[in-house]
């Protein structure tokens, strides 16, 4: 199951990387020669996605490694982090976009400030983003479902990136038609489609950031899943009830620690068997828990507690 999970993963961040690769050169080919700053901060977002993908490779490849002596709990954090890494870079290049832009419409309102007219568009630069939305919004399907089914974060990130692309084309779509259209007074168009999209990604980068900060901060998860750990323990013999339940997640593992309480007559052996029949029951039926410690608790008969 790790294996398969593994290798969808990083088939999903290979096909990514290599179409990011061909269309990120495209775009800057085009957006170059076409005359559309949003087609070339578009290929840069492109660009900057190629350095994700190869950060989330290594993050997924390292959240597969076992424990070992310094990291007794595995590495699984890596997803988070390079998903975390993700969500950033998804905030810096909305900023870099809406700055470029907006310093392109500032030159365009004060032409004073620059003797270089501005290069008219070109029709062709539309058919490549075209290209570009079909090819992203097919990529984000795929790869948005390799990561719902496996469970990673950061394969998930990564499909956001390539939806960002396919708005931020979108956008230069949109904005280059009107500039195609309306002709020398309308050239801004194309620039405030960027920062428009500009915004989409940023907001996208927002959301895509708590998820990861919320592992890395050790969150509790789904209530659902934590009451599901709780009844797991509650059905084993002798558990006479369940104190405190811990859950923390870490990429698609969760650990857990917990308190039940047993008979207080029980022999200390006896119960250490009931704290592993605990784990091994919660564990059974949810292979997602990496790892249970239990911590065995007297129960508190009426008489105990009339006494205190």
């Amino acid at each position: 199951m790790a294996t398969e999970r593994l290798q969808r993963s990083l088939r999903a961040t290979f096909l990514g990387l290599a179409v990011n690769v061909f269309l990120g050169a495209a775009k800057f080919a085009a957006g170059i020669l076409g005359h559309s700053h949003a087609l070339i901060a578009d290929a840069t977002e492109s660009f900057a996605d190629i350095f994700n993908s190869l950060v989330i490779w290594r993050g997924i490849v390292v959240a597969s490694e076992p424990p070992d002596e310094k990291h007794p709990y595995g590495h699984s954090k890596a997803e988070p982090l390079a998903a975390a890494f993700g969500a950033v870079m998804l905030l810096l290049a909305a900023l870099w976009i809406a700055g470029k832009a907006s310093f392109n419409i500032y030159g365009f309102l004060h032409p004073q400030i620059t003797d270089a007219p501005r290069e008219p568009l070109r029709w062709f630069t539309l058919i490549v983003l075209v290209v570009v939305i079909v090819v992203k919004e097919g990529l984000f399907r795929f790869v948005i479902g390799e990561g719902e089914a496996t469970d990673n974060s950061a394969v998930k990130t990564d499909a956001w990136h390539h939806r960002s692309d396919a708005i931020t084309s979108a956008g230069a779509f949109i904005g280059i038609s009107i500039a195609l259209i309306g002709g020398v007074k309308f050239s801004w168009a194309d620039d405030a489609a960027a920062i428009f999209c500009a915004l989409i990604i940023g907001v996208n980068g927002w959301l895509l950031l708590r998820p990861p900060l919320s592992e890395l901060m050790d969150e509790t998860p789904d209530p659902e899943v934590v009451e599901k750990i709780r009844h797991a323990a509650a059905t084993v013999k002798e558990v006479a009830a369940v104190e405190k339940c811990f859950v923390r997640k870490a990429g698609h593992l969760f650990f857990v620690e917990m308190h039940i309480e047993v008979d207080p007559q029980m022999t200390v052996f006896h119960s250490h068997e009931i704290a592993h029949e605990v784990k091994d029951k919660i564990r059974t039926l949810m292979p997602e828990v990496s790892d249970v410690l239990v911590h065995i608790e007297p129960l508190d008969t009426p008489a105990k507690k009339s006494s205190a």
